[in-house]
């Protein structure tokens, strides 16, 4: 499956110049980003690219501001480096980087607005509410029955999220979403199969089928646990893999993403599917899902790194006019 984006191949490390791998930063997800920004820096210098790791934690972007980088690979996940914050900071120094635009990333770390956009293009999301005061609590049952998940509505990787099976458990989901971000968003439970699918300059990669024994996909079975099952391929068959590669590609592009991500879906009891949201700057970790899918298309951790980094080459251009 084939996005509106095509592919910049860049054939030297020299062509991309001095980059910078801005990783940690001081969002609830800086532990995963460290390890995202180790794995994509190592990999960069092993294929020759003059790469530095840069905290933002250490020093908001002071580094980025003497010429020394030409372009940056952005590692940072959830608020300052997922949600356009530093990739309109980057824009205005006129910095190329990896991966969607304000714009995109914006909308996709909001899962608010990133609903309405879904409806609005008539993608299927499960059914959802916002919770801005405990006196709407009571309206989560009978909107949405039992049992639903609570989350931030600006938080990734499943921070500050909860299942809720029983009623009188609610308003403690809610006040643990609201430590991370006053939106905080019920959603009504999928109950079958959870898939993400990859994308990369405009393609669809191979899809995964996640399974977990926790009682959902969470933190820790995301980044830590060695009981999470992975499936790549899917056990889809092709003619659904194709239907729902098309879904996630128009989810995709109607959140304005582009360069690289993920979709994650789920598939109820009927096989329907609800997509649940959009990743603009996934884990590259040794648990991540986009290298794997990556490998089960043929290409490995080295030019999987490579190829998210040739996302930063297009019309914005580095200090020394370099742009690719």
């Amino acid at each position: 499956m084939i996005l509106r984006d095509t592919r910049i191949a860049v054939q030297s490390a020299q062509e991309f110049g001095r980059v910078a791998v801005l990783q940690g930063g001081t969002s609830a997800e800086r532990e995963i980003s460290l390890l995202t920004g180790a794995a994509v820096t190592a990999a960069l210098v092993r294929r020759g690219v003059d790469a530095t790791a840069v905290d933002p934690a250490d020093g908001p972007l002071h580094e980025l501001l003497d010429g020394r980088f030409d372009r940056v690979w952005i590692a940072l996940h959830g608020g300052g480096g997922e949600d356009g914050t530093v990739q309109g900071a980057l824009s205005t120094l006129g910095l190329p980087y990896t991966g969607s635009g304000v714009l995109g990333c914006a909308l996709a770390m909001d899962k608010y607005r990133s609903k309405l956009v879904l409806e609005a293009a008539g993608l299927p999301t499960p059914k959802w509410m916002m919770i801005d005061a405990p006196s709407r609590l009571d309206e989560v049952v009978e909107r949405l029955g039992l049992p639903v998940v609570v989350k931030p509505a600006g938080e990734g990787s499943s921070v500050g999220m909860s299942k809720v099976e029983q009623a009188t458990d609610l308003e403690a989901a809610w006040q643990t979403a609201r430590r991370h971000d006053q939106n905080v968003l019920a959603e009504r439970w999928i109950s079958g199969g959870e898939y993400t699918a990859a994308i990369l300059q405009g393609q669809v990669l191979p899809m995964i089928r996640i399974e977990t024994p926790r009682s959902f996909y969470d933190y820790e079975a995301k980044y830590f646990s060695d009981s999470t099952r992975y499936f790549c391929p899917s056990g889809l068959a092709p003619e659904r893999e194709s239907e729902f590669a098309g879904m996630c590609a128009a989810a995709f592009s109607a959140l304005d993403c582009s360069g690289w991500g993920r979709v994650d879906f789920l598939l109820d009891e009927y096989g329907k599917p609800y997509i649940l949201e959009l990743n603009t700057v996934p884990g590259m970790t040794d648990h991540s899902l986009v290298p794997m899918a990556a490998r089960q298309a043929g290409i490995d951790f080295e030019e999987l790194v490579w190829r998210i980094l040739e996302t930063s080459c297009g019309d914005i251009r580095g200090a020394d006019g370099r742009a690719c």
